[in-house]
């Protein structure tokens, strides 16, 4: 067997089932080899019955203590129960719609063993729906260390089990082996080979936690390779030298407010990156209403000045038309033309936009992904700007800056990455901070409140719609089902505008909404036509409505802390006083300590390293959504350390070869390649 070969062809595939494993991004043998488990199942536990422990997860071995016993419940439900014996004491075993029992458990005679999470009724221990296996099956997975892997529908842990072990076991040819043997002896790393069979089929925990390690540390060392070479290559070209800087601080004179010292700073940082020769890449983290689209209007500024063109791509037509609009206001009095650009424009008004950027005379150019689109032609693009990067991928945020001729680029983000993260998902760039609010923001006042205080709070509510304040209330997702979110939120809308809000324009956004009709919502409800706006699908980022003073979050407990803080940010953008309203469950421990973060802090940086220390990476952190790779094993959070490692191993390796071009590198460099063209072509 190959590495190149087809799964299709591996015993218990065949045609149907290889387009399940296709779903999961397994074509070949070797995909399927680094197909990694995600986690284990302890089965070498087997403990006798009278030993049992409420809710522990065990092997158990013994002989049936009767025949089985097959009914249908009142719910319909078809149940089958028997029960098991093994000397020390006997247990209960249920199955419910698992009819592959009766044959599992045909010879009467025979020894099993029962693999399943232990519970107590009426003081007897029983497992519901247990993993059943035959004493000497031949294929006994009872009593080792069962690897977990992601799955699909339709396609179960023994099948995608029973096609590693056949690529493991039955392998011809050696595993290219990408760390070099220095590498693996300074930082005590086992082989590829072992490395690959010990994780599939450990023989001890041990085994399994040795050849995890090894395959993390090369997962990142991989990833930190890609960003710096990226980095690296970005280095070596030439861009646009905007000399005419200084012009920057005419701008900021003209403006009706005074910058903080934060937007100064990071104004000066990009000044300095747009005055070289070396191509700026530089991503600006400032939290909800720090000001960081003022920061990119002074950088478009200098470049329009200096005879150049900077476009800014946004993820949505509103927020897009929200930055024309501003920017307009900014740059017209300064005769700088400003053109649009978005899916939902006009034939005639796309054509006269296009003209306008293709022919030089619009030095600033914003609209939605519609700008990299191909018809898009610039004069002399030489800044391009990315706001809300994490909405785009690298493909995108490449393609833009790829519309110039080496143009400098800018990324913006409201969502804040914890410091000790920040470096690794953005190291291809230079990282400025905007960490202070404008003067005369007021902090939100945020509560948490039961049931039990609702009406008094729908009473404070109305009074400030009566005084012409706006209000948001978002009801947390149902899981899986846009159709029950809807009709939930359409059911609250009818409450609402039954009960509390009488007389007042309640609007609904919800998921199965089509795009321009949430964005037509979005611009009555901006445009004040609307008083209170019910929706399921989180408002969009960046979004200014400054007479919106009040959020409502309903369910808070199912909204991790990032997510409550980006809700919060979309109110306090006005003068008035604005409130976080969360109404939740907060019996659970998290839930609980989610909303009191939240009621004692309004930073949101704080807030996110509170996050992913409550929850670890998995719901905070997609490495998708930031452009990158995503991780088949390593764990960004808990692989801290290995993640330290990788980062002192990836300055050594680039120091003394930094494109790597030692023939030692080749299979390294071209897994780094292999791994970061799946994202988006940047290393070519």
């Amino acid at each position: 067997m190959l590495l190149s070969d087809s799964v299709q062809y591996l015993k218990g595939i065949g045609e149907k089932r290889a387009e399940l494993f296709h779903k999961l991004g397994i074509f070949t043998v070797e995909d399927l080899l680094y197909h990694l488990p995600r986690g284990f199942e302890d089965r070498t536990n087997i403990k006798d019955i009278s030993d049992l422990a409420e809710g522990e997860t065990v092997c158990v071995k013994g002989v049936l203590a009767m025949g089985l016993r097959k009914f249908r419940a009142r719910n319909g439900t078809w149940v089958i129960q028997t029960r098991l014996s093994d000397g020390s004491g006997v247990m209960q075993l249920t199955w419910f719609n698992a009819p592959y029992v009766e044959k599992s458990l045909e010879d009467p005679s025979a020894e099993y063993i029962f693999f399943g999470r232990v519970s107590y009724r009426r003081m007897s221990p029983e497992m519901v729906n247990p993993i059943i296996e035959k004493v000497d099956s031949g294929t006994s997975k009872m009593g080792k260390i069962v690897p977990i892997y992601p799955a699909t529908g339709g396609l179960q842990q023994r099948s995608i089990r029973d096609a590693v072990t056949q690529a493991v076991l039955k392998l011809g040819e050696k595993l290219p082996e990408s760390l070099p043997e220095e590498i693996r002896q300074k930082y005590d790393l086992i082989d590829i080979e072992r490395a690959i069979r010990s994780v599939h089929m450990p023989e001890t925990f041990d085994d399994f936690y040795t050849a995890r390690r090894r395959l993390v540390f090369e997962e990142f060392l991989k990833l930190q390779l890609g960003v710096a070479t990226v980095k690296a290559h970005k280095h070596k070209q030439s861009a646009v030298v905007i000399e005419n800087v200084k012009c920057i601080a005419d701008f900021a004179a003209s403006l009706p407010f005074e910058l903080t010292n934060a937007q100064k700073r990071v104004i000066n940082e990009i000044s300095a990156d747009l005055k070289n020769s070396v191509p700026m890449n530089r991503l600006v983290q400032g939290d909800v209403g720090s000001g960081k689209t003022i920061v990119a209007a002074a950088s478009m500024f200098a470049v329009a000045k200096s005879g150049y063109q900077s476009v800014m791509m946004a993820p949505t037509e509103i927020l897009a038309e929200q930055h024309f609009a501003g920017l307009k206001k900014y740059f017209e009095p300064w005769g700088i033309k400003v053109a649009f650009l978005s899916g939902g424009q006009k034939a005639k008004e796309r054509r006269e936009n296009l003209e306008l950027i293709e022919s030089g005379e619009a030095s600033v150019i914003v609209g939605t992904h519609a700008v990299i689109t191909d018809k898009v032609n610039f004069a002399n693009l030489a800044l391009s700007i990315t706001d809300e990067q994490h909405r785009f991928g690298v493909s995108q945020r490449t393609k833009l800056a790829g519309k110039g001729i080496n143009s400098h680029t800018l990324v913006m983000t409201a969502t804040p990455i914890p410091r000790t993260l920040s470096l690794v998902i953005y190291g291809d760039l230079d990282i400025s901070i905007i960490d202070q609010l404008p003067p005369g923001r007021k902090e939100i006042k945020t509560i948490a409140l039961t049931e039990a205080r609702r009406a008094k709070m729908y009473e404070f509510i109305l009074q400030e719609l009566n005084k012409g304040r706006q209000a948001y209330f978002v009801c947390a997702l149902v899981e899986d089902s846009d159709a029950v979110s809807a009709k939930a939120a359409t059911d609250y809308v009818k409450r609402l505008s039954n009960g509390v809000l009488r007389g007042k324009s309640v609007g609904l956004l919800h998921g199965r909404m089509k795009s321009f009709e949430k964005e037509d919502i979005m611009k009555r409800f901006a445009a004040g036509e609307i008083d209170a706006l019910v929706a399921t699908t989180v408002i969009e980022v960046g979004v200014d409505v400054p007479n919106a003073t009040i959020m409502v979050i309903e369910n808070a407990e199912r909204f991790g802390l990032s997510q409550l803080h980006q809700l919060r940010g979309r109110v306090g953008r006005g003068a008035e006083q604005s409130y976080c309203i969360m109404f939740g469950d907060q019996k659970s421990g998290v839930a609980k300590e989610r909303m009191a973060v939240m009621c004692e802090t309004n930073d949101g940086f704080k807030i996110a390293e509170k996050d992913l220390e409550i929850r670890g990476p998995g719901e905070f952190f997609g490495t998708r959504q930031h452009g990158l790779p995503e991780m088949k094993i390593g764990n960004f959070f808990t692989d801290m350390d290995i993640l330290k490692e990788t980062q002192g191993a990836a300055a050594e390796i680039l120091k003394e070869d930094p494109m790597l071009e030692n023939k030692k590198y080749d299979i390294l460099n071209r897994e780094v390649v292999k791994t970061f063209n799946k994202v988006g072509d940047v290393l070519n």
